[in-house]
């Protein structure tokens, strides 16, 4: 028998996609904020949307500038991906709080994070308002990631808990 629980609770139980850093904003303004609601939106063209709340300081620069970043980090990054959600980028340059170092872009304004080993660089086709965020829907115009990358090596977030990608089933 199944237990009756909230649909917030039904939400924190789904099993999530990678927990990444978003990056906003360009020059000294660049930002950084830690995002789970991240989900591929089309394969062709490919588009990924991330949803941030109007609330967050990443939100104001996201409207403005219409780019950014996904960086997905591995494991070994999970302190510096916590910090950057914890901190508001009102008040702290998150970059040189945490210790990570800006990689310029291929295509767009916005800097990707050095230390991590998956980049994907976006322009902003649509916004698609949903309660309480804004999904930012982007087209991948560029991406580059390590050559020892391993997706295994990612972090999840569901439930309120941090995670690593589970056994392959088949």
């Amino acid at each position: 028998m199944k237990e009756q629980i909230s649909s917030k609770e039904g939400l924190r139980s789904l099993p999530h996609f990678p927990t990444v850093l978003i990056g906003t904003g360009t020059g000294e303004k660049s930002n950084l904020i830690t995002a789970a609601m991240v989900h591929v939106f089309s394969i062709d063209p490919p588009m990924i949307g991330t949803g941030i709340s109007p609330k967050r300081h990443s939100f104001s620069l996201l409207k403005k500038k219409g780019e950014f970043t996904v960086n997905v980090p591995d494991k070994e990054k999970l302190e510096e991906l916590k910090g950057c959600g914890e901190v508001s980028g009102k008040n702290f340059d998150k970059y040189e709080k945490f210790g990570l170092e800006k990689e310029e872009s291929e295509t767009i304004d916005v800097p990707g994070v050095k230390e991590f080993p998956l980049i994907i660089e976006c322009t902003v086709e649509k916004n698609i308002e949903t309660g309480d965020h804004l999904w930012f829907i982007g087209k991948v115009v560029n991406a580059k990631r390590d050559e020892d990358f391993d997706r295994s090596d990612t972090i999840l977030y569901w439930g309120g808990e941090f995670r690593e990608p589970g056994e392959l089933l088949e």
